[in-house]
């Protein structure tokens, strides 16, 4: 499996973007936790929101919390990533992960200390006026 993420670019500060998480092929997620991570230059990846396979537990990290929505459609193999009143330290580098499993912890996903097992290539936020 492969995870590709779309919809980067270029935001000003209090804009929106939404990012996509697709798989390689169309291959099936509902059977993935998939999480949003994002990294920039000397800093540590950080676990940005999370979603279990089933869509009914998400996780979000306190930078994001009431800004940032993770949602996902599994009948078109796509998880998303909305960015609403976006901050300039939200530019980094956004990947999507997932992980087997329909009982996994989100919250234990986001905190990036279990490793999983599929990761993208990411997609970069620039935030800038």
């Amino acid at each position: 499996l492969q995870l590709v993420e779309s919809g980067g670019g270029l935001v000003q500060p209090g804009g929106s973007l939404r990012l996509t998480c697709a798989s390689s092929e169309s291959a099936s997620l509902d059977y993935l936790a998939i999480g949003w991570f994002r990294q920039v230059p000397g800093k540590e990846r950080e676990g940005v929101a999370c979603i279990n396979a089933e869509g009914r537990n998400t996780y979000y990290a306190d930078s994001v919390k009431g800004r940032f929505a993770i949602s996902r459609d599994d009948a078109k193999n796509v998880a998303y990533l909305e960015m609403n009143n976006v901050e300039p330290k939200d530019a980094a580098l956004y990947y999507c992960a997932a992980e087997p499993g329909r009982e996994i912890n989100v919250r234990l996903m986001c905190s990036g200390t279990a490793p999983l097992d599929y990761w993208g290539q990411g997609t970069r936020v620039t935030v800038s006026s």
